[in-house]
């Protein structure tokens, strides 16, 4: 199977997909990881996230992998032999990579690659898109939305058991900006596949939400 999982920033995409993957026995793709780590890349570069020429210019020389770091599924980050794993996940990064990845030509090399990844199936894959554009195809698509003080509040945690310590109001609004930006921006916008279930995770505990899509997935396996 296929499984596509979308929704906004920290909606818990990326730790239930690979969650659900490693239940399974899929292969998991954290596609806003590659976003990310291009990103990284650019700032390091001291280039402009606005521009597309120049995020183009590091696309070029973007020297990408990801290894499975573990039978948990978790995705280590590398850019030829430095790994940036926890480096992707700094504020600076989240607030330009909505910039970077509004790029037509980051999505189209971006998106050809995934496609590739996905195409022999028995894959879970996240993102913004990926129901809509990525893998239209998929046998099952989840939509995972939260609220954005609750999404806030699980980013800032994340933040300090890396100790970074950023207050819940600048999270609040910069989450509230990246859904903005995300949802008008004219290549890929965030959206829900018209056949995706949406699951408000807001009251839902990591486990619960699991649960859930797996049983999604069992479901879907029966009707085939």
């Amino acid at each position: 199977m296929k499984i596509a999982i979308d929704g906004p920033a920290g909606a818990g995409k990326s730790t239930i997909a690979r969650k659900v993957a490693a239940g399974l026995g899929y292969l998991y793709i954290d596609t806003g990881a590659m976003y990310r780590a291009l990103t990284y890349h650019v700032l390091a570069q001291g280039l402009d996230p606005l521009d597309e020429e120049q995020v183009k210019s590091a696309l070029d020389t973007l020297n990408l992998r990801l290894e499975t770091a573990s039978s948990e599924g978790i995705n280590r980050v590398f850019l030829g032999a430095q790994e940036i794993t926890e480096q992707i996940r700094e504020p600076q990064v989240s607030q330009n990579v909505s910039a970077v990845s509004s790029h037509l030509s980051v999505r189209k090399a971006m998106v050809g690659l995934q496609k590739g990844l996905a195409k022999n199936g028995n894959v879970v894959m996240d993102g913004r898109d990926i129901g809509t554009a990525v893998m239209p195809d998929a046998d099952l698509k989840i939509y995972l939305n939260a609220s954005v003080e609750e999404r806030a509040k699980r980013r800032q945690k994340e933040l300090l058991a890396r100790g970074v310590n950023v207050s819940l109001k600048e999270l609040i609004e910069q989450i509230s900006h990246r859904d903005f930006l995300d949802s008008t921006r004219k290549i890929s916008p965030l959206c829900k596949a018209d056949d995706a279930i949406e699951i408000d995770t807001t009251h839902l505990t990591v486990d619960q939400v699991v649960e859930l899509v797996l049983t999604l997935v069992s479901r879907r396996e029966k009707s085939v």
